[in-house]
């Protein structure tokens, strides 16, 4: 098959134009730094918390418990508020999952990537992966937020654009039923197009649903958005705006979905069986943007594409990087390190992960199953343990870590399908299909709220234990209490009128 020229070149046209944008923005950073009264890194990672609103909105999404009492106590990374109260061995930890799960969000995103332009383009998969990521390192290498704030403007907006135009062509299509008629039946499996939720199910829908809308709170990438606002207010309203723009954004999805599900694909080059009996209902948007749309429309279609797949993986290894600098390298490698030093570091770790991303990309054959299991870790983790430390002034560290062992159990018991691992622990409900397990209960949600009630409970128990010296204040090996009283007088006095005061004072 002969590569799709015409649209390589559109898509290549495109990636000059974001990386031109991208090494723009990194020039902008740095008269940034140079005007700058606080850490010269802190404008790689947080834009010298300067971002307007609406590149914030194109940026980030959701936050409404979480933007303000982050950005009003002028943290730099999510893993701020736990280096704080429990220290810095604790924080590595939590470092790991969130570490591989921006790894396998940077896997997931390339190799829908990869997989879409090899239909489209009849381009090979693995060659679309490696000029797409090192796009996203270079840029992202060379000016931090600010190259991945002005790139997501154009990228974001060319996603809205594109996908929309692609709505009545696809409506349209000569092989497509009007999707009101075929609401109730499908010509392949008769089936209605909107589906069916029996009730036997809704755990499992119920956990996923949960899983993609409240994991994503735990992400970096969310915090880095709400930190580099320029107020705790604006902060929020960025979110708010955010919220709405995700909401119209998903529009095109259904409508590809429904256009799909109601086409009749033996009309198309594609033939039958449909994608859904060939198993590539996965592939369902470059399939149908390929067979059911004009060919210059596909490509703009991939070019969408490809500006989501950048504008998430940009996010995602900034993050990455300024949590490993800020809170490791900085605070237990290399404490006298220099910001010169530091500007290296988080480059070395963006083309690490962006590295480690892409060579997961090649192996993978379930992008939806890479995303969930991105957000699994974060989810069932790294979120107990943030609401938590925000939202529970009596946590401590026993309670935390009693908390991680227990999400972190109950998940590794619950089984891994992904991954090969049987589960341990059978909920009700349970099925066994060609000899895999799978789990009907929510049992992702049911360690998540295991382990929140587990730091709330032991935190509670150890606070009660040594302030009313019921145990023996020696046993307080983790000098958490004492810690505590320390933190808290620290809080009380960080001065407001020097922009990089947390950096100065506490770390």
């Amino acid at each position: 098959m002969a590569v799709n020229v015409p649209g390589l070149v559109a898509v290549v046209v495109f990636y000059i134009v974001i990386l031109v944008i991208g090494i723009w923005a990194s020039r902008k950073s740095k008269k940034v730094e140079k005007t700058f009264a606080g850490s010269k890194s802190e404008v790689a990672m947080v834009g010298g918390r300067n971002i307007n609103v609406l590149v914030g909105v194109f940026t980030m999404t959701g936050g409404l418990f979480f933007a303000k009492p982050m950005r009003s106590k002028r943290y730099v990374t999510m893993l701020d508020p736990f280096q704080y109260r429990y220290g810095n061995m604790f924080t590595a930890t939590l470092l790991l999952p969130a570490l591989v799960s921006d790894i396998l969000w940077v896997a997931c995103i390339l190799a829908a990537l990869g997989g879409t332009m090899s239909i489209i383009l009849e381009l090979s998969s693995a060659l679309s992966i490696i000029l797409s990521a090192a796009v996203s390192i270079i840029y992202t290498f060379l000016g931090g937020l600010y190259s991945v704030a002005y790139t997501d403007i154009i990228q974001l907006s060319f996603i809205f654009v594109s996908l929309f135009l692609c709505i009545p062509f696809l409506l349209l299509s000569p092989a497509v039923t009007d999707i009101s008629q075929t609401v109730h039946l499908n010509q392949t499996n008769v089936n209605s197009w909107i589906g069916e939720l029996k009730l036997a199910d809704a755990g499992k829908w119920a956990d996923e649903m949960l899983l993609l809308a409240l994991g994503g709170l735990a992400y970096q990438a969310l915090y880095q958005r709400i930190l580099s606002a320029a107020s705790s207010a604006q902060a929020q309203v960025t979110c708010f705006a955010a919220a709405g723009t995700v909401f119209i954004m998903g529009i095109p999805s259904v409508v590809i979905g429904a256009v799909a599900a109601s086409a009749d694909w033996n009309q198309t080059a594609y033939g039958l069986p449909p994608p859904f009996e060939r198993g590539e209902a996965g592939k369902i948007l470059p399939l149908a943007l390929q067979y059911l749309t004009p060919s210059w429309l596909s490509v703009l279609g991939i070019g969408s594409l490809a500006a989501a797949v950048m504008s998430s993986m940009d996010s995602v290894l900034l993050s990455s990087a300024s949590m490993f600098t800020q809170n490791i390298y900085k605070t237990t490698l290399r404490k006298q390190a220099s910001e010169r030093e530091l500007q290296r570091v988080i480059r070395v770790s963006v083309l690490l992960v962006g590295l480690a991303g892409m060579g997961l990309a090649f192996d993978d054959d379930s992008v939806f199953a890479l995303w969930l299991l991105s957000g699994d870790l974060l989810y069932c983790v790294i979120l107990p343990q943030l609401i938590c430390v925000l939202h529970f002034s009596c946590a401590n560290i026993y309670g935390a870590i009693s908390g991680f062992v227990v999400g972190l159990l109950l998940r590794g018991l619950s089984g891994e399908p992904v991954l090969g691992i049987p589960p341990l622990l059978l909920y009700p409900g349970w099925r066994e299909e060609d000899g895999v397990v799978t789990q009907y209960f929510p049992y992702r949600t049911l360690a998540m709220l295991c382990s929140v009630i587990t730091i709330i409970a032991v935190s509670k128990l150890a606070e009660l234990g040594f302030c009313h010296q019921l145990v023996p204040q020696s046993w307080d090996l983790l000098g958490a209490f004492e810690e505590k009283k320390e933190a808290e007088g620290e809080e009380v006095s960080v001065p407001q009128e020097k922009n990089n005061s947390i950096l100065n004072t506490k770390l």
